[in-house]
């Protein structure tokens, strides 16, 4: 009998680890962002689902380190580490961050999709993981899954369909 792989399935401001077979998923980014970081030797593969650029955004004395970019992304480096991944190995792959209501003021505080996707690609670049591919920006929710095996993020786009990178 052939047991086929799971779908791990990530909350909003949540961050959990798949390998292969097992797929891993995360829906309602809109301008949040679905950050996959996986080692192609092990088929191992993190997601998170980064709701805020910067943790001092946080209006709790308890934080929830999965919810931003600057305490998510070195978070799960270290939970991948304890799954024996070599961090050097690592690789990303980002969707998300849309501007999903116009705004009529120009304030920065308003662009949460755009600041988002800034804030994770600064943090990535600081622990030298190379973006393979991003699917970022716009104004329509995602939903995406992650292959491990394959290493192809499945994206699709409210009113534009499905494709991979």
């Amino acid at each position: 009998m052939v047991v086929l792989g799971q779908v791990v399935k990530v909350g909003i401001a949540d961050m959990k680890i798949a390998k292969a077979p097992n797929t891993i998923r995360t829906s309602g980014l809109g301008s949040c962002v679905g950050v996959v970081l996986y080692d192609e030797k092990s088929q191992v593969a993190g997601l998170i689902h980064v709701m805020l650029p910067d943790s001092s955004l946080g209006r709790t004395e308890t934080v929830n380190i999965a919810k931003f970019a600057d305490t998510g992304i070195p978070a799960m480096i270290e939970q991948l580490k304890l799954e024996g991944v070599q961090p050097f190995r690592l690789r990303a792959k980002i969707a998300g961050g849309a501007q999903m209501f116009q705004f009529t003021s120009s304030k920065d505080t308003m662009r949460i999709g755009p600041r988002n996707v800034e804030a994770v690609k600064t943090y990535l670049k600081k622990y030298s993981i190379p973006i393979i591919s991003e699917d970022t920006g716009g104004n329509s929710g995602r939903t995406i899954e992650f292959d491990p095996l394959t290493k192809l993020l499945n994206i699709r786009t409210v009113n534009q369909g499905v494709r991979d990178i």
